[in-house]
């Protein structure tokens, strides 16, 4: 922070006493060095004057002229007169700082940090003059000290404004302008980072798009805060906490500020909703016709006098409820609510009610209306705070005007199976804003035609080789400008380096800022590198909101940050949704019509154009595409066209990527693919400039330099979940994720390979020590954008659904390969009658190659999961599950954790290329479970278009494998990749003519790995056969071998190492080995020494279809065998398998307690159930004896501290209520059957954190986690309880261990990752 100029000891702001500093007319607080050199220096200073009084006494010796006794006493006069003038300044400045210190409220200090205690600044009171161009020039150094309007504010150099505060931060000040101008010299201070500022200060940014009489400032347009080179600008707001999670969950009927809203559906009579005052649980909802039916008053008496004391109910009229209302109605609604209105009731009078049965009238609240008309009239309106037993506030309101509304959802504030889906709460209000004054509509040209409100808001620009500029504790409201490039909320441009590497001995940051309702993007940093970005929220804007423009940003560091709400936008094709893609085309070629899905729908929270950058502890939710997406641009693009001829941005290491969170996003949480277009609209591409390219693949390197080796990007602590589609999509390798948690996603994480072979050299991706959660204990809320819900979850609840009620969900999807899936847990996939919900499954409807390297150990599967792997079956989002990647779908398990078979391969069940007759079907997964050795044959055709293949092998002439290709059917050449059983032989034949050339090569061969190959030809073919191997760095061939024949396939398979082949022409088939000679390296595709291929050239003149099934078979049918013998099952538990974590936390410095009560009722008993226990960490302990079963924990270590048991709530489970429990105390309480005595318990769980005593008439079960100790309860306490046929079932809950709150004593020395990883990205180490 900018508080001390250069290296001196002294402030910024009170200059050094008996200091001759000079400085150049660039100096720049903080940097290094001054901008410019110094001005040359000036002459030393006179002498100082002697002091007025009389001479001293000297002795005369010589004889002194009038003349010279004249010019004497002239000389006296002047010293006389100039002290005066001396003593006069004194003076002046002796009163100038007494009025300042005077100027100050009582209390106030002068404070060196505070910019506006500066004694050199004026006071300023400009007033209102809302046309005056207002000039802060040279040495006017003005302390703004009340509320002002100009049509503009220039600061130019040596000017400076500053606002004044005072202690009690009364001092609030607005300046209404249509734009401030900070010029070189120039400087804008709104308190300091050791002086923050305390009252309200407002900026006004104002004007309309439209207003020609306003000329546009160049570069900068009109309603702006612009900072040109050398200019500073320094705003610091009092400090706030800017967003943080949720600690207690909130049921949809809200804390007391926004709670249940009964609202009217019209219907006549009087609209009933029973709510549990214990949990804010909607018991019952109802409508009795009292206006035509007597029956339905009747009722309505019943149910009155059958509900408990204490139950919440609200009464609401529709249209009309009195005229069969029966008095015995009125009076049970007198007596049971209290009600005072309800005996004068009229004919289409509006009432509503909100009381509790049995409190009286004190518990009622009640209004009556008049009726006046349907649209303008009698609105009735009552509402009642209340509390449940966990201490949470919520608000019950009825409405007797009833308009119609969507509801609120239920915001999680715990850890949910596992996975830390608590809510994130941000802070939109600071004390210093800076907003655009909008217009009610649209209006002009700023596209109307898509948004019916004004888009022309404020924007801040800030320009490279500024002074100084830091703002901290900023609201920037109703900012940036839609329809014009390049004005944002905040915008960094062209600045290059803005920390220390760039000459800023503070180096540049935002801290703490509010940005919110943006009508174009939130913080875009253009071109400039260095730059810290913390603590700061972006909600509700239009298009990307952190932005990183030009593909050149790099060492950018965005720590704990939060982006909600991301809309689509118009300026670029990634901003733009489907309707905006196709609608906006005045930059394509010619009347082209772009393709939205693959051109457009990519708005992001986080769009990273570059990956040399950090992300810690950030959280995206509700994006229209993606929380965080990671684009690559193979050139500058933009205003930095040229500056860089290649970025080489696939090929950069990524940065710090720790502890993010992204959940709530429509396409995808993370997302690591597809670069942008980097070329203008032509007829060769008609596609416009920026729009999405397929092009780029992530690989990184040592210094971006594909020669040198890979250097892993890692994925740590990603916390994912309710995404619709994806929790996360990686494309690339070498890529690790690592520590982190999926939840609640369509597929939970996705990763596709650095490419196909041969352009992939082969790369490693892994998912270690993470957790997947198909579909978790948190169901969800029923409307707003949740369009789609249904049944699902271990306990088959409503809950919502991603894509909808069909959709196939997969934790870990395989696409292509390799990856490495280990040491991961798998929990709640669970499949139901519409849905396949599976552990692993694979890319839907996928052409591309899939690989048997795809490695899967170390898993754990929670007993909710039922299906642990599924290939697919024809139908909805299978389609015809028949292209070449479905058909070719394996994994390989490793130890065995996934089928209970170590060191085996699950494959499609009709894909008899792999299997052996000891396979195991898995007709639930269809799929199959078998031993052997696996590899791929790439095959490469050239020559024959629209030309499948189909493979046999020798075993299973009947079942052949039928592939497309690759390539588009129109396609004069063709790639296939089958994958093959190794040490078996094979038959390929094709649908047209036999290529004349095709290229075999060996992928994933081990060294010795072999298959013998039989392809079908025309009896008259000759052949030219070579073999080579091909270093793709080099492009070179080596080892270049020409194939010899031998008379026989019996001759043959005697020489199976010899470069020999073998064509039966009374069959058709060219039979040859493909062998690996050579050893590979880790997960390339290929051996150490290159890519060892066979290449065949074929001459025929037939064009005949080149199928020898018919003929090569029974005569090279083999029987079925196992290459390798099947293992046996294993029955033992796997250790050490799954993730060593619990808990998948944004807070992994904290330690958590996982807990599961199960209480049994006695209804469970009847039905089979006999399992009641309390597990701490996975230790299970049961209890089978009826009543009461209490664990208590050390609240700082997690031991158990203390088991007690009770069949009965007497006198001895009293006592040790009151005092059996060690203080710092987690409780846990669980019941079996009928306990004796349950209703009596309630008082005494008060003292264990309840907000009052539950009501626990007609309960069957509870379930408490309490805390024994403390004065303030922590907020996970809760207590609840089943009645009749809901059941508690299982329950978990994830509780923190340790706290200072709970009494515990913090360690030592507790270092925070995310911390160090923050000093190291900022270079602080």
């Amino acid at each position: 922070m900018p508080t001390s100029d250069g290296p001196s000891r002294f402030p910024v702001f009170v200059a050094p006493p008996h200091a001759n500093h000079q400085r150049s007319p660039g100096y720049v607080p903080g940097r290094v060095a001054p901008v410019r050199s110094p001005p040359p220096a000036k002459a030393p200073p006179p002498p100082p004057i002697k002091p007025h009084g009389p001479p001293p006494e000297r002795q005369a010796t010589f004889s002194l002229s009038e003349e010279n006794q004249r010019r004497e006493r002239a000389q006296n006069l002047q010293q006389r007169k100039n002290t005066f003038i001396c003593f006069g300044v004194s003076i002046g400045a002796f009163f100038l700082t007494l009025i300042l210190i005077l100027s100050l409220t009582s209390g106030d200090v002068l404070d060196e940090n505070c910019p506006d205690h500066n004694p050199s600044l004026s006071s300023w009171n400009p007033g209102h003059q809302p046309e005056k161009a207002v000039v802060v020039r040279k040495g006017h150094l003005f302390r703004l000290e009340a509320s002002a309007t100009f049509h503009s504010l220039t600061i130019q150099s040596g000017g400076r404004v500053v606002f004044a505060d005072n202690a009690d931060g009364s001092k609030n000040i607005t300046l209404r302008t249509r734009h401030i101008l900070i010029e070189d010299g120039g400087a804008l201070h709104i308190g300091a980072p050791k002086c923050r500022y305390r009252s309200r200060a407002t900026i006004a940014l104002v004007g309309r798009s439209d207003n020609k009489a306003v000329p546009e400032v160049p570069g900068l347009g009109r309603k702006f805060i612009g900072v040109k080179s050398g200019g500073t600008l320094e705003l610091h707001g009092t400090e706030t906490v800017s967003w943080s999670l949720l600690t207690q969950s909130v049921p949809a009927s809200g804390l007391a500020t926004g709670g249940y809203a009964f609202q009217r559906n019209f219907s006549r009579g009087i609209n009933l909703r029973v709510v549990d005052q214990d949990t804010a649980a909607i018991l019952f909802t109802e409508r009795y016709d009292t206006h035509d039916s007597r029956n339905d008053s009747q009722r309505l008496t019943q149910l009155l006098r059958s509900l408990p004391a204490g139950r919440i109910v609200t009464l609401a009229i529709g249209d009309s409820a009195v005229k069969s209302l029966l008095d015995e109605t009125k009076k049970a609604i007198e007596e049971k609510l209290g009600s005072s209105f309800v005996y004068d009731l009229k004919y289409r009078q509006a009432w509503a009610l909100v009381s509790v049965i049995g409190g009286g009238n004190t518990s009622c609240s009640e209004d009556v209306r008049e009726h006046e008309n349907h649209d303008t009239g009698g609105r009735a309106v009552a509402r009642r705070n209340f509390t449940t037993v966990d201490g949470v506030g919520f608000s019950v309101t009825a409405y007797s005007e009833w308009k119609n509304g969507k509801p609120q959802y239920n915001h999680v504030g715990e850890i949910i199976d596992g996975v830390d889906m608590r809510a994130e709460v941000a802070l939109l209000s600071r004390n210093i804003l800076i907003y655009g004054e909008m217009e009610n509509s649209c209006y002009g040209n700023n596209l109307c035609q898509f948004y019916n409100h004004d888009t022309y808001g404020g924007h801040i620009k800030i320009f490279g080789n500024y002074s100084s500029v830091h703002l901290s504790h900023v609201e920037l409201k109703n900012m940036g400008q839609q329809g014009e490039k390049g004005h944002y909320p905040l915008h960094f441009h062209l600045c290059g380096d803005v920390d220390q590497r760039g000459g800023y001995w503070e180096p540049t940051y935002v801290d703490g800022l509010s940005i919110h309702h943006s009508f174009s993007r939130c913080l875009t940093i253009h071109a400039t590198n260095g730059l810290l970005v913390k603590n700061t929220v972006g909600y509700d804007t239009l298009g990307h909101c952190f932005f990183l423009e030009d593909g050149i940003e790099q060492r950018n560091t965005f720590y704990h940050n939060l982006g909600l709400l991301t809309r689509p936008g118009t300026l670029l094709p990634t901003d733009r949704n489907e309707t905006l893609c196709t609608s906006i085309k005045d930059k394509v070629y010619k009347g082209y019509t772009p393709s939205p899905s693959t051109e457009c729908k990519a708005v992001s929270t986080f769009w990273i154009a570059n990956p040399n950058n950090n992300l810690i502890s950030n959280a995206a939710a509700g994006s229209q595409d993606a929380g965080i997406w990671f684009v690559f641009h193979s050139s500058s693009t933009g205003d930095s066209h040229g500056l860089v001829s290649e970025t080489k941005a696939e090929l950069t290491p990524l940065g710090i990527f720790y502890n993010n969170r992204v959940h709530s996003n429509f396409k995808a949480g993370l997302f690591i693919d597809k670069g942008v277009k980097t070329t203008n609209a032509s007829a060769a591409d008609p596609r416009e400039y920026l729009c999405l390219d397929n092009s780029a693949r992530f690989r990184p390197h040592q210094n971006a330099d594909p020669s040198r080796p890979r250097v892993a990007a890692v994925i740590d602590t990603l916390i994912s979940f309710k995404n619709n589609d994806l929790g996360a999509w990686i494309r690339g390798g070498d890529i690790v994720i690592q520590s982190s948690g999926f939840a609640d996603n369509g597929v939970g994480l996705s990763f596709a390979s650095d490419g196909s072979y041969p352009k992939d050299e082969g790369s490693s991706q892994e998912v270690t020590q993470s957790l997947f959660v198909g579909e978790s204990r948190n169901r969800g809320t029923n409307g707003g954008q949740n369009k789609y819900w249904g049944p699902g979850g271990a306990d088959a609840k409503m809950r919502t659904l991603p894509r909808n009620r069909t959709f196939p969900i997969r934790g870990f999807q395989i696409y292509d390969g390799p990856v490495r899936l280990t040491q991961s847990t798998f929990r709640g996939f669970i499949p139901t009658p519409e849905r396949y919900t599976s552990a692993v499954g694979f890319n839907l409807k996928n052409t591309w190659q899939l690989t048997p390297r795809n490695n899967l150990s170390q898993l754990n599967f929670h007993s909710t999961v039922s299906l642990r792997a599924f290939f697919g079956r024809p139908g909805q989002w299978f389609e015809e599950n028949d292209l070449d990647g479905d058909k070719n779908s394996i994994f390989h398990d490793v130890d065995g954790s996934v089928t209970g078979y170590r060191d085996t391969y699950v494959g499609r069940a009709d894909n008899y290329l792999i299997q052996h007759p000891s396979c195991v079907n898995m007709s639930q997964w269809s799929g199959v479970i078998c031993s052997g050795r696996y590899s791929q044959v790439y095959i490469q055709t050239q020559g024959v278009s629209s030309l499948s293949l189909s493979i046999s092998r020798d075993e299973y002439p009947n079942a052949p494998l039928v592939l497309r290709g690759i390539n588009s059917q129109g396609a004069l050449s063709q790639q296939y990749q089958p994958i093959l059983m190794m040490s078996k032989s094979y038959t390929l034949h094709w649908s047209g003519p036999a290529p004349r050339e095709v290229v075999l090569s060996l992928i994933n061969f081990d060294k010795d790995d072999w298959v013998l190959v039989g392809l079908c030809y025309p009896s008259d073919t000759t052949f030219q056969i070579m073999a080579d191997i091909n270093d793709r760095q080099s492009n070179t061939f080596d080892d270049i071998t020409d194939y010899g024949t031998v008379s026989s396939l019996a001759e043959l398979e005697k020489k199976p190492m010899a470069r020999k082949y073998f064509f039966d022409q009374t069959v058709g088939l060219l039979w040859l080995y493909l062998r690996a000679r050579h050893g590979r390296d880790g997960q390339s595709y290929c051996s150490v020494k290159g890519c060892e291929r066979v290449k065949v050239m074929a001459t025929t003149s037939s064009k005949q279809t080149c199928n020898c099934s018919g003929k090569a078979y029974p005569k090279y049918s083999k029987t079925p065998s196992a290459a390798v013998p099947m293992p046996a099952l294993n029955t033992q538990s796997c250790k050490g398998c799954g993730a060593k974590q619990l808990v998948f936390s944004s807070e992994p410095w904290t330690t958590y307690l996982q807990t599961q009560v199960k209480s049994l009722c006695s209804k469970e008993q009847q039905r089979g159930d006999n399992s009641s226990f309390i597990t701490v960490n996975e230790v299970t302990m049961p209890f089978s004896q009826p009543g009461y079963f209490l664990v208590s924990v050390d609240a700082c270590s997690g031991k158990v501290t203390k088991k007690t048991s009770f069949t009965k709530m007497d006198a001895k489970m009293i006592q040790y209520l009151k005092t059996g429990i060690p203080k710092r105390s987690i409780v846990l309480m669980a019941t079996r059957g009928r306990p004796e005595g349950l209703v009596s318990v309630a008082p005494y769980l008060v003292s264990f954190g309840m907000a009052k005593p539950a009501d626990l008439h007609s309960k069957g079960d509870l379930a408490l986690w309490g805390f024994q100790g403390g004065s303030s309860p922590p907020p996970w306490v809760s207590l609840q309880a089943g009645q009749g046929d809901e059941f508690l079932g299982l329950q978990e809950r994830y509780l923190p261990l340790g706290l200072e709150a709970y009494g515990c004593t913090p360690p030592a020395a507790r270092t925070r990752k995310d911390l160090e990883l923050l000093k190291k990205a900022t270079g602080l180490q």
